[in-house]
This record gives structure tokens, sequence and C-alpha cells, in this order.
């Protein structure tokens, strides 16, 4: 299966590949085929997202052919080295953020986490007294409102307060750094689990892309690699949880806003997963942007301002529906990854995203930083 089909003729798409000989490259999809409009004006993603006229530069750019989705497709594998052509993230010179309990249906599982301590074999038990109190979920309650603050009171009477509960339906959205710029892994490539995580999952998430004048661009899809037991022990090691090798997985494209795609579409995505392991397990799962508790627009708002500034832009995680509890092994402990899990996110309108799991410590190691970026552009004239 190819990563963007040809259902969606009217997308203005726009990725990073890495050229053989050359290195990164620009590139936009015409039909089938792979054109690089790489050039001194917008030698990065970064640049090409600054301009006002995006879409119109995009569409109207010359370009140079430089071959097929097929060939792309057939390059983009997890051993990809500068001999193939294949996908990168889309991402280069951005910050990488993401937020985390955007939708209160499955903020419930962040709170059994918690509780937990990271301890899988207590999750169950923990569940069923969560799910006493507070039910399945708190769908529809407004994020900081006086409906989300009397449930507040509640749940601390009950002894279940959570830092996930305080920025689930508080009014501060959690907003963290899952990724340097240029660390997120494309398309095809393997995506990393921290050695010490022994409970952990996929997150199927829309990933927008944030100009440095806190304009939204566009959109992808996003894989945001979740270590339930390393985040669950302590809030503290979120860092050491989220920002690993290989710890996240952006693309295949990314979707310009034009009069054909906005962000009303990406409020109305439906995003699925499936997992599939060498043992023969296969995980399904859902996440639907209509269900998240907090307008995007929102959290971008909160992410950048008089108070942050992001003079190369950002990629922001959206946050997930999806929560797994399927038993894959032992009854009780619900879903964690084992290596080779091939995990496929896919969304009508964005195409799809396939990743391979390894430990981060098996992933390629990331070598090629801002510093590589800058002196390729500079050797290639660019600069």
């Amino acid at each position: 299966m190819l990563p963007i089909q040809n259902d969606q003729p009217t997308a203005c798409l726009v990725g990073r590949v890495w050229r053989p000989g050359i290195g990164p490259a620009l590139v936009t999809l015409r039909g089938d085929d792979l054109i690089d409009i790489t050039n001194a004006q917008t030698p990065t993603m970064r640049d090409l997202l600054e301009r006002d006229d995006i879409v119109a530069y995009v569409r109207a750019a010359k370009g140079e052919l430089i071959g097929t989705l097929a060939d792309l497709v057939a390059g983009s594998t997890e051993d990809a080295t500068g001999d193939a052509l294949h996908l990168l993230s889309p991402a280069d010179l951005q910050s990488v953020k993401a937020s985390g309990v955007t939708f209160a249906e499955s903020m419930v599982e962040r709170v059994i986490e918690e509780q937990a301590a990271g301890n899988a074999d207590r999750a169950q038990e923990i569940r069923k007294k969560v799910q006493a109190v507070i039910g399945d979920s708190l769908n529809g309650i407004d994020p900081g409102s006086p409906e989300a603050m009397r449930v507040k009171s509640v749940l601390q009477a009950e002894g279940l307060w959570s830092q996930y509960l305080e920025v689930g339906i508080g009014p501060d959205a959690e907003v963290f750094t899952k990724a340097q710029p240029m660390a997120s892994v494309g398309w095809g490539a393997s995506v990393g689990l921290h050695p010490m995580s022994s409970w952990n999952n996929p997150e199927p998430e829309i990933v927008l892309a944030i100009n440095s004048q806190g304009r939204i661009v566009g959109a992808t899809l996003g894989n945001d690699v979740n270590l339930r037991d390393v985040e669950g022990r302590s809030a503290l090691l979120l860092g050491k949880a989220k920002d690993n090798n290989a710890s996240c997985a952006i693309g295949p494209f990314l979707r310009l806003f034009d009069d054909t795609y906005g962000l009303d579409d990406v409020g109305a995505a439906e995003l699925n997963l499936q997992v599939t392991g060498e043992d023969g397990f296969v995980l399904n799962g859902h996440s639907s942007m209509t269900k998240i508790s907090r307008r995007p627009a929102d959290i971008v708002a909160q992410t950048i301002g008089r108070h942050h500034q992001y003079p190369d832009g950002f990629m922001l995680f959206l946050g997930t529906l999806f929560a797994p509890i399927q038993d894959r092994d032992t009854p009780g402990q619900g879903f964690t990854h084992k290596m080779g899990d091939v995990v496929t996110i896919a969304e009508a309108k964005l195409g799809e995203l396939r990743n391979t799991v390894r430990l981060s410590t098996q992933c390629p190691e990331w070598r090629f930083g801002t510093s590589a970026l800058m002196r390729n552009l500079a050797g290639r004239g660019l600069l």
C-alpha cells in the first residue's frame, strides 16, 4: 500500500526526502511524480512554511522530476541510507512539540498509569476502582469550566485527583518537547522504545505544522510513542519517556491548508491504527478528532505567543483518543509492544504512516542534525 493514495487529487502535499549523493530535499507530489522544489528561496521546510503564498508557490514551482511515489516507497525501509531515495520526516528546523491528555475519554487510562506507578500488574485492579468513581471517561467536560472544577473537587475527595486530570480538565494544556529538531523519523523507518520500558504503546495522532508567526499551515500524521511504565512512575520522567532516539515518526507528507483542506477537516479526522506483530498478534484501534476536549487552535495559542517564540516554527502532536487495554499476553496487563511490530496509522485525507518498532538502541543513530544540514545546504550553494 502506498502512503498517499490518488483519491486526494486536490491535495497540496509537501515533504522531505533523501536524495542519493545530494542530501535532504523538499518535494511535492504531482500525481505519482515526485518533484524536487528545493532552491535558494526555500532550502528548508522551515523556509517554505514561512511564505505567505505557500500553496500557490508549491503549485507553480517547476522543480525537477526525481522519481515516482513507488520509487520513494521502495527505498523507504528500516535500513534506508543516503544510498537510496527515501522519505524523511517533513520536519527539519522546527521544534517537535506534543500536547498530552487532550482527549477526556482516554484520560482514565492516564490516571491508571499514575495510580499503578508504572506497574502493569496493578492496572486492572486500579481501573475498576477509578471507573467506579468517574466511569469510563470524562467526555463532554470543557477544560477549565465550572463543571470541570466541580469534578475536580469530587475526585480530590475520593483521593483520585491526578496530574493527568489537572491538564486534562484544568485550564492549562500540557505541551512538552517530543523530539529535537531533525530528530523525528519518516515513513518506513524504525521507531524506537527506550530499553528501560516494558509497558508501552503507539499513539496515533494528527500533527499540525505551525510557522514562526503562529499560523497553522498544514497537517500530517504522527506516532507519539508512549512509555506507560516510565511516565507512570513519575511525571518528572516525562523527558526520558518521550525524547529518545527515533522516539516519534511524522509523515508521510504534510498536507498544506488551502480551499480544499483546513482546520475543520483536522477536527473531523478519523484515525485508524493497526499493530501487526511477528507473533501473529493484531491490534486495531481508532482515534476520532471529533472527541478532542481542547480546540487545536487553543493548544497552539497556549504554545506560541509573547510568552514563547519559535523562530523556526514547530510541529505539534495533538494527542490521541486511543488507549490500548486489549490483553496481548498476560490477562489484565493489556497491550505492550514487541520488537518487530509494524504500526500503521491511516487517515482518509492524510494517507498512511507506517513504521517498525525496535529498541531505541537498535534504531540507526541520529547523526544528521541542524549543523549537518546547514553544511550540506551551503555546499550545494543554497545558503
